[in-house]
């Protein structure tokens, strides 16, 4: 478990054991997860996305209370994961970091309660599982657009960005800080909880 440069954003990078056979590995480990953490994961609801190239979602975050933490891996393709700090009063507030996922290399990102997250499909059937700390519930749901340029999220040229008209027309950062839809950034255990390479910008 690595902790990136934006709080509560983690990078796992496991041990690949591979023979004639073909490969193995632990893509969670729950004591591991817990002591770089410092908490353990509490499991609600496990999602599996499949996509085209250049489909981009997000950036997706939940409301504080009840927030929604992601653990997320790319088992088919590969994606372009970044996690944007959207939450109010953090150092890191509307900075972002990229991690490419893919199945050659197999890594998975951790996001705490309050981050937003987007992936960007760089080929096809690109196939992202994630595990959530709670499950889905559209009442708490939020975004952001991707493309906002406060953001200026280094997106890969030569990509043809597809996205869903929920994503096409959300609100961009400030929009969405005027509207008073952001989470707010909290000390250690009370709601958000902080953790903690890639592009970065803001």
């Amino acid at each position: 478990m690595q902790p990136l440069q934006i709080s509560g954003a983690w990078l796992s990078v496991p041990t690949v054991h591979t023979d004639h056979r073909g490969s193995f590995h632990e893509w969670f480990q729950l004591p591991a997860f817990s002591s770089a953490v410092g908490h353990p994961f509490p499991l609600a609801q496990a999602n599996c996305s499949v996509s085209a190239r250049g489909a981009l979602r997000g950036i997706h975050f939940t409301d504080v209370p009840p927030g929604q933490a992601k653990y997320v891996t790319c088992v088919r393709g590969a994606v372009l994961d970044v996690v944007v700090d959207v939450r109010i009063g953090s150092p890191t507030h509307a900075r972002w970091e990229a991690v490419r996922l893919d199945a050659a290399s197999p890594r998975s990102l951790y996001l705490a309660e309050g981050l937003g997250h987007a992936f960007l499909a760089l080929t096809d059937d690109a196939t992202v599982v994630y595990l959530c700390s709670e499950g889905y519930d559209p009442r708490h749901e939020r975004g952001i657009h991707p493309l906002d340029p406060e953001l200026a999220i280094d997106w890969p040229a030569g990509v043809d960005l597809r996205l869903s008209p929920r994503d096409a027309q959300a609100p961009t950062l400030a929009e969405a800080r005027r509207a008073r839809l952001l989470p707010h950034h909290r000390a250690p255990g009370r709601g958000v909880r902080p953790a903690g390479v890639t592009n970065s910008g803001g």
